[in-house]
């Protein structure tokens, strides 16, 4: 239950940013289910590959590069589902830093906690 509560915020986060940043598309409240979804998969089965292979280059940034990361898996989320949108790899940096501002300010308000 707590999953899907937790998925229903992130999904709300997703439309509030799709809205109020230039450059980002999203259909409807399903897309951004979806979105949210597929967002939580890649970060649980890809992010973690990508941090093992650009180690060298997030080291070297001081752990900047994650940022870019960030980004990419916002692209590739982009990219499997046909109701959102990014436009460039600038503004998917900015929906994540939203993004990750966003739900942690809503999962206070709602009363998600994360342990």
């Amino acid at each position: 239950m707590k999953y899907i509560v937790q998925l229903l915020v992130n999904a709300l986060a997703i439309i509030i940013i799709a809205k109020l940043l230039p450059g980002t598309t999203i259909n409807s409240l399903f897309t951004a289910i979806c979105v949210a979804l597929i967002l939580s998969f890649l970060n649980l089965f890809v992010k973690p590959i990508l941090v093992i292979l650009t180690l060298p280059i997030t080291l070297l940034t001081f752990g900047l590069f994650l940022l870019v990361i960030n980004a990419i898996i916002i692209n590739m989320s982009a990219y499997f589902i046909s109701g959102f949108t990014i436009s460039s790899l600038w503004v998917a940096l900015f929906f994540s830093l939203l993004l990750s501002v966003l739900q942690s300010v809503l999962a206070s308000v709602f009363g998600i906690d994360k342990k």
